[in-house]
């Protein structure tokens, strides 16, 4: 590893090098020079990315459950070969703190919408607040169990940040559809926009399924962001207009 380190370092040396030639050549207006300096910059390059592959191969070889990504290492190797140490307690502290205030308020919303969407309307309409609090602090146990076992499970992705953004880009369009739903239009009513919504998510989930059976079918992720609302927001409109006056009291309404 150690020879296979110190072959790409000196590539990099190399590349480097040879770019700076090529741009003090290109300002002095010596093509032949600059066009040397380029192909050898080329070939550098070239040597470095051979480097690259032989230490994932050899990464692979002898540390199997080890991934070779380096998409997930980019930032972290950033930190750690170009920051001082003092920044690089404080960025640790900070990424702890904004860790834990995001899933507490994931845990306290998912509490929340199960307890009052779900568990009061479907079996305890009547109860006393002390007891939802209760049952509000059982369904936070237990999905923050859910949230260990999908955190255990996360191994089993080569690349975490990509499958956290494919995961948020499925799910995060409907939402927002709603939100403009409510924002921006008063014609809407609240059966139109849920079963728009849902429809919209039942059309992402078809067409991202879609594109992994059938790659000629195939849409970048980051779309589905834009497809969502914009699905969500459609199919409501196309709803409310079908359900006419159905949810036209304050109730009905986003």
């Amino acid at each position: 590893m150690q020879r296979v380190e110190a072959d790409f370092a000196a590539a990099q040396a190399a590349q480097t090098r040879e770019l700076q030639t090529w741009v003090a050549a290109r300002h002095a207006g010596d093509t032949p020079a600059a066009q040397a300096a380029l192909a050898a910059a080329q070939t550098a390059h070239a040597q470095g990315e051979t480097a690259r592959k032989d230490a994932g191969e050899l990464l692979k070889a002898t540390q199997p459950a080890t991934t070779a990504s380096e998409a997930d290492h980019v930032f972290i190797t950033f930190i750690l070969r170009y920051l001082p140490h003092g920044l690089i307690g404080l960025l640790v502290a900070a990424f702890f703190a904004a860790a834990l205030n995001s899933k507490a308020a994931e845990l306290s919303a998912l509490a929340s919408c199960s307890t009052v969407d779900f568990w009061r309307p479907l079996f305890a309409a009547g109860a006393a607040e002390s007891r939802s609090v209760l049952v509000s602090k059982c369904f936070t146990a237990f999905w923050g169990l859910v949230a260990i076992v999908a955190a255990l499970g996360a191994n089993l992705v080569e690349n975490i940040v990509q499958a956290a953004n494919i995961v948020g880009s499925l799910f995060y369009g409907p939402v927002l559809g709603l939100f403009l739903l409510a924002f921006f239009t008063k014609r809407v009513g609240g059966t139109a926009a849920f079963w728009g919504a849902v429809g919209a998510q039942v059309a992402v989930l078809s067409l991202y399924g879609a594109g992994k059976a059938y790659p000629a079918w195939e849409i970048a992720y980051l779309w589905f962001n834009l497809i969502g609302p914009v699905l969500c927001v459609g199919f409501s409109l196309a709803l409310q207009a079908v359900l006419r006056g159905q949810d036209s009291t304050g109730d009905g309404h986003l």
